[in-house]
């Protein structure tokens, strides 16, 4: 209430009171992020800087964020339910930009582009429900939940339209935020994606979620590895795969069922007519689960849409081909 009414020596008064009642300095970060969420950045920046100084008064300042590609990130919750894991991240100016994940990893596969973008744009990246540090309610979930959660986080975050960038189901949740939520989104980046599965793919989906609800998520992890890297990748680059091996099978089984039924169910095609922002379709030439022909469909619906292919990229591209995908992201921006 304080930082809302800019009351500062009665916001003073009340921090300084709960650093020395004890109340834990991660409890107050979440505080002051909460603030900023509901009270705008002018409101945050001050909140923060008379808290630092009260911590370096107490000599509880802590110390530095962790550091992600020379960029410091801060993680919060949402405070809307199912709560999202979120980080944030880059300069203050800029268009502010949103990168969504793929099935089964979380937002540490952003890592790189976030470091990168972050250098001139404000950056937030965050876990699907169901992955990562987000909520796992129970499932199925459908594509609209998944849209609906972007859509509640960007109003959260309060620096919308954003420039919206999703690979896999991310860039599913994209295309259904571009339709459904057009005044979130100023740009659209939807890569390695499709908007609509033939049967017989729904028939593999199918295959798949049996084989987790059995054998959990090593009874597919090696399959993903090898639909997500191309063949050379992997071959030049082991421990690149097997550290995304890893992070598939520490994935929560529950929650990348109850994802699959979304992606699975995507029907975005026929709807594409209305995305009204710019957008820019991305594609790997040896992706066999979003090839460029779904990539090219896509691109074909959106008006002046523009369609990139990286000739030496399956699905997982911005791994595959950090600089290229990076470079191309950075052109459409500008």
């Amino acid at each position: 209430m304080t930082m809302g009414l800019a009351r500062w020596e009665e916001f003073e008064l009340h921090c300084r009171a709960a650093i020395r009642g004890g109340v834990p300095v991660d409890t107050i970060k979440e505080t002051l992020m909460q603030g900023a969420i509901y009270c705008g950045v002018p409101a945050a920046n001050t909140a923060f800087k008379i808290t630092g100084e009260i911590l370096k008064e107490e000599g509880l300042l802590p110390g530095p964020a962790p550091l992600v590609a020379g960029a410091r990130v801060q993680t919060h919750h949402t405070f809307s339910q199912p709560q999202l894991h979120v980080a944030l991240q880059g300069a203050d100016a800029g268009l502010p930009i949103v990168l969504s994940h793929a099935l089964g990893l979380d937002l540490s596969m952003w890592d790189g582009l976030a470091g990168e973008l972050g250098k001139t744009h404000p950056v937030l990246r965050y876990d699907h429900r169901g992955h990562g540090g987000s909520a796992v309610p129970p499932g199925p979930y459908a594509l609209d939940d998944l849209v609906d959660d972007a859509a509640r986080l960007i109003r959260e975050w309060g620096r919308g339209p954003v420039v919206f960038i999703g690979l896999s189901m991310g860039g599913m949740v994209a295309q259904g935020l571009a339709i459904r939520h057009p005044e979130l989104v100023k740009r659209v980046v939807l890569a390695n994606t499709a908007a609509q599965y033939s049967d017989a793919a729904k028939a593999a989906w199918t295959q798949r979620i049996a084989a987790v609800q059995q054998g959990g998520m090593a009874a597919v992890a090696d399959m993903v590895v090898e639909r997500y890297l191309h063949a050379g990748f992997r071959n030049a680059n082991p421990a690149a795969a097997q550290a995304l091996r890893e992070q598939i099978l520490r994935s929560d089984a529950a929650g990348y069922v109850a994802s699959c039924y979304a992606v699975m169910s995507v029907d975005w095609l026929e709807q594409l007519s209305k995305v009204q922002c710019p957008a820019l379709v991305i594609a790997g030439a040896h992706d066999v689960g979003a090839t460029p022909a779904m990539a090219q469909a896509i691109a074909e619906r959106i008006a002046g849409a523009t369609l990139k292919v990286f000739d030496d990229a399956s699905h997982l591209s911005v791994a595959e081909q950090p600089q290229a995908f990076a470079d191309a992201v950075r052109a459409f921006i500008a």
